[in-house]
């Protein structure tokens, strides 16, 4: 199975420090390396997702993964490039994730996690997933209270509102549940697990526990 390559975090990390387009032009073939090494990964990954995934039977992984340029439109940091390689292994590719919970693998010097869920979905599947989740809370409960979940995330994350949502009580016994306005589950990585023969069965496992999370988000 594919691993992470020292090459690769070594290019991401020159990246970093050396983020202009020159630099980012004379280490094509780094930067081409590298990619090469993520895609092949990301790959194999969707062909052993496909076993407990069928649906995503046939996706590939240049549809999952994300370009390394930034979009520098709306935001003072004009660094042109990301420091890292993601890639949203999702039923139909990556320009899915605002309609169904997918599985994210995030490469990053110091900062890789695999993650998944649902994040800052739009306002129709938002309120489909409060609905599903006020009406079926002991599943949802079950689900991220289950042993490996807790083990790999821990628990969930995203931002939160202050208050209620529209049309639920702040006495709902589900009300913290309920003012989650991104529904994600996190799994840091650290550079020596991602580096080792370890990592790939590690994702596996980590995908495995975040299934049922996201067979739920799905279900609406």
């Amino acid at each position: 199975m594919e691993t992470i390559k020292k090459s690769t975090l070594n290019f991401l990390s020159d990246l970093k420090k050396n983020n202009n387009r020159d630099w980012f032009q004379n280490n094509q073939s780094s930067y081409k390396e590298a990619k090469n090494n993520f895609e092949t990964l990301i790959q194999e990954l969707i062909n052993r997702i496909v076993e407990f995934e069928p649906i995503m039977k046939g996706l590939e992984a240049k549809s999952c993964i994300f370009r390394i340029n930034r979009d520098i439109r709306f935001t003072h940091d004009k660094s042109p490039y990301k420091p890292n390689f993601g890639a949203f292994i999702v039923r139909g590719g990556k320009q899915n994730g605002d309609k169904y919970s997918g599985y994210y693998a995030h490469i990053e010097p110091g900062q890789s996690f695999i993650a998944g869920g649902a994040y800052m979905p739009p306002s129709p599947w938002l309120a489909a997933i409060r609905e599903k989740i006020d009406q079926e809370s002991v599943l949802f409960n079950k689900i991220i209270n289950q042993k490996d979940f807790i083990r790999y995330f821990g628990h969930i994350d995203g931002e939160k509102l202050k208050t209620p949502p529209r049309g639920y009580s702040s006495d709902n016994p589900n009300i913290e549940l309920l003012k989650f306005k991104s529904y994600v589950a996190m799994n840091q990585v650290p550079d020596k697990l991602l580096l080792s023969s370890d990592y790939f069965e590690h994702v596996i496992s980590v995908l495995k526990a975040m299934k049922p999370f996201n067979d739920f988000l799905n279900a609406y």
